[in-house]
């Protein structure tokens, strides 16, 4: 079977890692506890886990706090500390760190460094240094405290120190985003030469990090060196054409604009700190990943990417009002703005709210942005427009100076959703020359041969090469499973099929499928009861209309299938 496409959307902030993801999951908001005035200490303790459990961290942290005020119950004040980070109050979380012996030491620690970087944001440079000298903050937080630590020397005025490279035994993480700091910090001492020995060490290595090359970028432009520039933003362009913040580099440098300040220590700290968030995103531990990220925007509110990280994290909760005013941050020209406005868009969307998702996303595109097109063409396909959405992708593809196989892929979605067969198989052609690898572009071209009863041989090899990418995709599998029926292979097909409904036993069309290779080998009583299932799957109207004539008549699938040997 086929799935659509989506393409900016599918771009995850985890530049860090060089990390892909989809569009942000969406979870159910549960409503915040019904409390009043009236409601006791323990009730208000229940509503703060109840907030707290639903990632509803501003309700957790007022429903924690009333509770902490009125028993005084250090476990409370430790559940109110872990809400008011959450919710980036970090300054009421560093007054409510936990010290005494009741708390947790994983609390301690945690609170040791919030304390540490809300004195940073304080400008309390000594403060900090002394709290996150040594190994006073041990695992899981080692490493981000590693990183700070010579950010906060540098801000007590401890310029040895702050150019000590941070070491943390068989921690690549702090091995590499030590250095690049190392690097920030060299420069800002004015020992050039050994800035860039660091820079260059930490954007040289086999898949460099996007911060790394940006900052490598940045310190030769300060040092009026804009074409060694240009030659690095172009290398890594060519590993990563998608990067906005490359591409507008760049464009910069090219135009001899005002080259990007060195970064002061609150933002060089926020920066540290982000490569310790990425890691916990990356592992699925989301709160510590949120408490990092809250940690981050407390020392450097514009840090933008850690704005759309958090929206991920909040919109994946189901926390909807809170991911929407984190992807609201990011401003018109700052490199995250059209994949902030995206997700915005699909917020609503999620919701069920086509009308302001649309808006959005108009509002978006009408700035110019490539990206803030393209992700308005996506949404118009979800609602199913397909010509409008046709027309502003062909206008993307038309401006570009070399060819996108995600827009040429998208258009030619869009093309064969209106019927328009010859234009989408051009498109998905052309797409699939560029990235003849592609197990998504295999399997939706060739699924649609298999289905138009075309290329069968061709056909069933791109969708077998397809499956053995992505062996676990139900819709690969039924594509396989698909392109035996039609090859009148039909025991090979059921085999397929019901690999495909394991995998994904919810989709109408896999068990439609089912249910015509069951019938095909005579096993009729199994085929009606699959397409009796797909009517309670909510299939669209042309699946739903088939299962249907299908029980009703009681002769099964429509028509001859051809046995075909060649293509």
């Amino acid at each position: 079977m086929m799935r659509l496409p989506l393409l900016l959307t599918a771009a995850a902030p985890l530049v860090l890692l060089a990390a892909c993801a989809t569009a942000p999951a969406v979870k159910a908001p549960a409503p915040a506890p019904e409390v009043t005035a009236a409601t006791s200490s323990y009730g208000m303790f229940l509503a703060g886990e109840a907030a707290l459990n639903s990632g509803n961290s501003g309700d957790a942290a007022r429903f924690f706090d009333k509770a902490r005020i009125d028993t005084g119950d250090p476990m409370i004040t430790d559940r109110a500390f872990t809400a008011a980070l959450l919710a980036g109050d970090i300054d009421k979380a560093a007054a409510l760190a936990p010290t005494g012996d009741d708390a947790s030491e994983a609390s301690k620690r945690l609170g040791k460094l919030v304390v540490a970087v809300e004195a940073m944001a304080q400008g309390k440079g000594k403060d900090a240094k002394a709290l996150l000298a040594g190994d006073s903050i041990a695992f899981p937080h080692k490493s981000a405290a590693a990183l700070l630590a010579p950010w906060a020397a540098a801000q007590a005025g401890d310029t040895e120190n702050s150019l000590v490279r941070p070491e943390v035994r068989g921690d690549r993480l702090v091995d590499y985003f030590g250095q690049l700091g190392q690097a920030l910090l060299f420069e800002r001492a004015k020992r050039y030469g050994e800035a860039e020995t660091d820079y260059k060490a930490v954007a040289s290595v086999a898949n460099p990090t996007e911060m790394a090359t940006l900052a490598y970028g940045a310190f030769l432009e300060r040092r009026g060196r804009r074409v060694d520039a240009l030659a690095l933003y172009g290398e890594q362009l060519a590993r990563d054409p998608s990067s906005v913040a490359l591409k507008e580099a760049k464009a910069r440098a090219e135009a001899g604009k005002a080259t990007p300040p060195l970064p002061s220590i609150r933002e060089g700290a926020a920066q540290a700190l982000l490569a310790p968030a990425a890691t916990m995103i990356a592992a699925k531990q989301t709160q510590l990943s949120l408490a990092y990220l809250r940690l981050v925007l407390r020392l450097d509110p514009q840090r933008d990417e850690a704005w759309v990280m958090v929206g991920d994290l909040m919109q994946g909760a189901g926390d909807a009002d809170s991911a929407r005013a984190a992807y609201a941050r990011p401003k018109p020209g700052s490199p995250e703005y059209a994949a902030a406005q995206a997700k915005l868009a699909w917020t609503y969307q999620a919701a069920d709210d086509k009308e302001t998702a649309l808006k959005l996303a108009r509002a978006a595109a009408a700035s110019g942005d490539s990206d803030a097109r393209v992700t308005l063409a996506d949404l118009l396909r979800s609602d199913e427009k397909y010509p409008e959405a046709v027309d502003v992708l062909s206008a993307v593809i038309a401006e570009s100076k070399t060819p996108d196989w995600r827009l040429l892929y998208s258009r030619g979605v869009s093309y064969e959703r209106m019927g328009r067969w010859p234009e989408a198989q051009t498109d998905l052609q052309a797409a699939l020359v560029i990235r003849p690898e592609e197990p998504e572009l295999l399997n939706y071209l060739g699924y649609s041969w298999i289905d138009r009863g075309e290329h069968l041989k061709e056909a069933l090899a791109m969708v077998q090469k397809a499956v053995a990418a992505d062996p676990r995709s139900g819709a690969m599998v039924d594509s396989l499973g698909w392109a035996y029926y039609r090859m009148g292979d039909y025991k090979q097909a059921v085999e397929k099929l019901e690999q495909a409904v394991e995998l994904e036993a919810g989709d109408p069309e896999i068990n439609n499928h089912l249910g015509d290779a069951y019938w095909r080998v005579g096993r009729r009583d199994e085929a009606q009861f699959q397409w009796r299932r797909v009517l309670t799957l909510k299939p669209d109207d042309k699946i739903k209309a088939s299962a249907e004539t299908k029980i009703a008549s009681g002769l099964g699938p429509d028509g001859p299938v051809p046995k075909v040997a060649g293509n």
